[in-house]
């Protein structure tokens, strides 16, 4: 990172303030409870904003359903009724309103088309906004992406008040908020490694993770408190809820420690403490000038680092299942009967959120369980096996009965979301640290762009490949996600057996070591070892 571009950076606005009111620095801690919180907030905002196109599909294409329910399922008060006349006791068919241009005959291909280009925007954008959040001020590239992507939400609800019937403009709007929603997941990312070392980093990471299914499912039931209101409105409101959060990561995310006064946690030939306020401005802008001579790096040195290409072709095939649950399984619940009965479409909708309860819990056990072993690949692995029996029993005993359904719908997402939360967090975050960079690069963002970028590309093919498989029947997409969750896994081999072997190494008795066997040099490099 050049001297020009780091003296650019500050402390946040509204930390000075806070810090002329107190009348002294934050502590170490309290700097890192507020970066947790931030990121997360502003990562939240990122999903919510992305779940309004998947809610108002019913709405824009008149889609034709049979419903056997005589309510809501399965909470009245929890999942939206749906009004159908009659107090909603009605059994039969009935049909949504459309809205040009997505009401003809090709409007379910027209909706795939642009949830494709929106994918596909932000899978490219992720590669160049990886580098670019090496080397511009993370705060600022942040908040930027963050309210651009509030804008071109917004604008493409707006479609709805300025009565807008052409399909290029949904287009545009989608690709160029893909292209800003890129932003996202590489910059926070570096700013929690940033602050963050690598001790018990896969728990923190786990927990912290959950923004993105917190996020998920607080979009859908944003998105759908406000669709009666007119579906414009559905995109409105996540729109300026993601503008709101850029605000606040502008005013109070320290990016880096070195902008409030600290070192980076790793350093250590400095100790973390708090800082007066009087050497707070001092010690800052040496933090800052010292942190000039770490440069970024670019995308191929990045992709060299030894498991960097590994993961990121996991990720492609674990985030093509688990983005096939995000687009498809409030469709797929609302086309099955479970316990003799069908769910109305907003209730699939929101009975889907459960999923992501279970993805939840998923990303904090594996990283948990990862930094008790020290391996990623193992983790990231076994969840991915464990991954094909849950979606086998979900597919075959999902439809006995509500209760049935719920449990092995949260078990699968648990084991799907569980490796696909670990590798976009703690792995990436492991690489763009790692100790073949020595220490004089900053890499955090493009190695999670290169390894989220690749999986963004699986998140697009997923749901388009099930958009035509699902016409030969259900068993046959989820015969596609299993064989896509045992390639994952297998990807993952060459990793596996390294960090097998380097178990093994370390119980080597010491005259075996003093032989070469059990040097540490002689081990290959490990993307887990501290």
């Amino acid at each position: 990172m050049s001297r020009g571009l780091d003296a650019t950076r500050g402390t946040p606005p509204g930390i000075l303030l806070v810090r002329r009111i107190r009348g002294r620095n934050w502590s170490f801690k309290t700097y890192r409870y507020v970066v947790l919180l931030i990121t997360f907030i502003a990562y939240a905002c990122y999903h919510a904003s992305r779940k309004p196109s998947s809610i108002v599909k019913s709405v824009l294409y008149p889609e034709t359903a049979t419903v056997h329910a005589q309510r809501s399922w399965p909470l009245d008060e929890v999942f939206v009724r749906e009004e159908l006349g009659n107090g909603g006791n009605v059994t039969g068919r009935f049909k949504y309103g459309g809205w040009a241009p997505f009401n003809g005959p090709d409007g379910t291909s027209k909706l795939g088309e642009i949830d494709v280009a929106f994918l596909a925007c932000y899978s490219m954008g992720m590669y160049v906004a990886g580098h670019l959040g090496d080397t511009l001020d993370l705060r600022l590239f942040l908040t930027t992406g963050m309210i651009g992507s509030g804008i071109f939400v917004g604008l493409f609800g707006m479609g709805y008040f300025w009565n807008v019937h052409v399909f290029g403009f949904y287009l545009a709007m989608q690709m160029v908020a893909g292209l800003f929603q890129a932003t996202g997941w590489p910059s926070v990312v570096a700013v929690i490694g940033n602050w963050f070392g690598k001790r018990k980093r896969g728990l923190i990471m786990g927990v912290w993770n959950a923004h993105t299914s917190v996020g998920n499912i607080s979009g859908s039931l944003l998105a759908a408190s406000v669709l009666d209101y007119g579906w414009g409105w559905s995109f409105i409101v996540p729109g300026g809820l993601i503008f709101l959060g850029g605000v606040l990561v502008f005013l109070f995310l320290p990016a880096y420690p070195e902008d409030v006064g600290f070192p980076f946690p790793d350093d250590p030939s400095r100790a973390i403490e708090t800082v007066p306020p009087s050497d707070v401005e001092s010690q800052s802008r040496s933090s800052s000038v010292g942190s000039g001579t770490k440069r970024s790096v670019g995308l191929v040195q990045a992709c060299l680092i030894p498991g960097v290409i590994p993961f990121a072709l996991c990720l492609f095939f674990s985030k093509l299942v688990a983005y096939t649950f995000l687009y498809w399984l409030p469709f797929y619940l609302s086309q099955t009967e479970i316990g003799g009965e069908y769910v109305s479409v907003k209730s699939a909708g929101n009975l889907s959120t459960l999923f992501d309860v279970g993805g939840i819990v998923g990303g904090i056990l594996a990283g948990y369980i990862s930094d008790k072993l020290n391996a990623r690949a193992i983790t990231a692995a076994s969840f991915m096996y464990a991954a094909i029996p849950s979606m086998l029993a979900y597919r075959s005993y999902g439809g006995m009965s509500r209760t049935v359904n719920i449990v092995l719908m949260m078990l699968a997402g648990l084991f799907v979301n569980g490796p696909y939360a670990l590798i976009t967090t703690a792995v990436s975050a492991d690489l763009g640290t790692h100790s073949s960079l020595k220490g004089d690069s900053r890499a955090l963002a493009t190695v999670t762009a290169i390894i989220d970028g690749t999986g963004s590309a699986g998140a697009a093919l997923g749901p388009l490949l099930t958009g035509f498989i699902s016409t030969k029947g259900w068993d046959m997409v989820f015969l596609m996600l299993m064989a896509g969750a045992l390639i994952a896994g297998l990807l993952l081999s060459r990793l596996v057996v390294d960090e097998i072997s380097e178990k093994a190494a370390k119980r080597i008795p010491l005259s075996d070591a003093q032989q070469g066997r059990g040097d540490p040099a002689t081990q290959p490099l490990l993307i887990n070892k501290k």
